[in-house]
C-alpha cells in the first residue's frame, strides 16, 4: 500500500480573499482544512498576511487568532504606510518573501504543495520546488474578467485548480450566517467576520 502523498497549504490570504469575492462566495476555513486533510498527509497549512500595526483593531486580527488556534500555521508581517503625491495615506506590503522561504524550506520534506494566489510573481518560485520534485497545483480562477491567475504563472505549474469548483466543498454554507463573530482572548467581536471568513459561533479560540 502506498504511502500517502505529504501535502502543504500555501496561502497568500490577501489574494485567496479578493479571488473568492470576485467569485461571490465566503470561504469556510475550516472546512477548506478538511477538504485537504483528505487529499493526504497534511504537513502544514500556512496563512501569510500582512497586518496594520498602528491600527488597534483591524477586521482581520480576529481570522489570524482563529486560525492560529485551528490548524493553521500563520505568518504576519506589519504593512507600511505611506502618503502619496496627492497626500492620500496609502497601506503598501506583501509576504512575497516570507512566503516563498518557508515553502523552499519545506519542500524537501513534501510530496505536493497547493499555491492559494494567482501572483505571477511565484513562478520562479514554483519553478524552483519543481526542481525538488515536488508537484506544485496553484488554486486560483480563470473564471472571472479578468482572470485572477497569471498565465504564467499557470502554464508553470503541474495542476492548475479552479477555485469555483470548490466552492461546495470550501465555501461558507449561508444557512450557518449568525451576527456574531468571536473575537477570542476578551477582543470585541467583528460584524461580518463570521459571513466573510467562516468562523462559526462556538469556534472561539481557548488557552491551553
Amino acid at each position: 500500500m502506498a504511502a500517502e502523498p505529504r501535502i502543504a497549504l500555501f496561502i497568500d490570504g490577501a489574494n485567496l480573499y479578493a479571488t473568492s469575492k470576485q467569485l461571490g462566495f465566503d470561504m469556510d476555513y475550516r472546512r477548506l482544512l478538511k477538504e485537504f486533510q483528505g487529499r493526504g498527509n497534511l504537513i502544514r497549512a500556512f496563512y501569510f498576511t500582512t497586518l496594520i500595526e498602528s491600527e488597534e483593531y483591524t477586521s482581520i486580527r480576529p481570522l489570524v487568532d482563529w486560525l492560529d488556534y485551528n490548524g493553521y500555521r500563520v505568518i504576519t508581517k506589519a504593512a507600511k504606510e505611506f502618503t502619496d503625491a496627492t497626500g492620500r495615506r496609502r497601506v503598501k506590503g506583501n509576504m512575497d518573501i516570507e512566503l516563498a522561504i518557508e515553502m523552499l524550506e519545506l519542500a524537501p520534506h513534501l510530496d505536493h504543495i497547493y499555491l492559494f494566489s494567482g501572483d505571477g510573481d511565484f513562478r520562479p518560485l514554483v519553478e524552483a520546488v519543481q526542481r525538488k520534485g515536488v508537484k506544485v497545483s496553484v488554486v486560483s480562477t480563470i473564471n472571472t474578467n479578468p482572470p485572477m491567475v497569471a498565465d504564467d504563472l499557470r502554464r508553470q505549474c503541474d495542476e492548475f485548480v479552479e477555485l469555483g469548483n470548490l466552492m461546495q466543498k470550501i465555501g461558507r454554507d449561508p444557512a450557518e450566517r449568525g451576527a456574531r463573530s468571536p473575537g477570542g482572548h476578551g477582543t470585541p467581536a467583528h460584524p461580518g467576520l463570521e459571513r466573510r471568513y467562516g468562523i462559526r459561533q462556538g469556534d472561539e479560540p481557548t488557552e491551553t
